[in-house]
């Protein structure tokens, strides 16, 4: 049986904090602002995961307004998802990510980003794609206020 996850997030860029991608740093003058570590990509990819297995969403699992997730590594969030996926005997076929930003141009860093994510979830490298696209100066994200990503997971039994 094969199942596919959508998942989605947005969060705003901030000076003072440092830009998580994926679960790498991001050489910017500004992060994302969140109660976690606000990686957007992780927070996507596990909200497609938790779709694909029809066990709510992201913030039903790892609520914001519980103190122990406060500037929390979203790989822990991501190891605790990847525990759901395996009760119900489910594993990764492949993933597709848009992470939509104008800038830092991310041509260079999207092999480590899919590296990272491979290793993270124990899978082969030619089963993740990432894809950075820009809005074109359109809405928060094409004014460089946010960065939001759409993830797409397909899971098989």
């Amino acid at each position: 049986m094969v199942r596919v996850g959508i998942g989605y997030d947005i969060h705003r860029l901030v000076k003072g904090r440092g830009l998580i991608l994926a679960g790498v740093k991001i050489p910017s003058s500004r992060g994302l602002l969140g109660h976690s570590d606000a990686d957007v990509v992780l927070h996507a990819l596990i909200d497609a995961i938790i779709g694909a297995v029809a066990k709510g969403d992201i913030g039903e699992h790892f609520p914001d307004t519980e103190k122990k997730f406060k500037n929390i590594s979203s790989i822990e969030l991501l190891r605790e998802t990847l525990k759901i996926l395996r009760k119900e005997r489910y594993k990764i076929g492949n993933i597709d990510l848009n992470i939509i930003l104008e800038e830092p141009k991310l041509r260079g860093l999207k092999i480590k980003m899919r590296q990272k994510l491979a290793s993270l979830l124990n899978i082969n490298l030619n089963v993740v794609n990432i894809k950075a696209k820009t809005n074109e100066g359109l809405d928060a994200v094409g004014q460089k206020k946010a960065i939001a990503v759409q993830a797409v997971v397909l899971i098989k039994k």
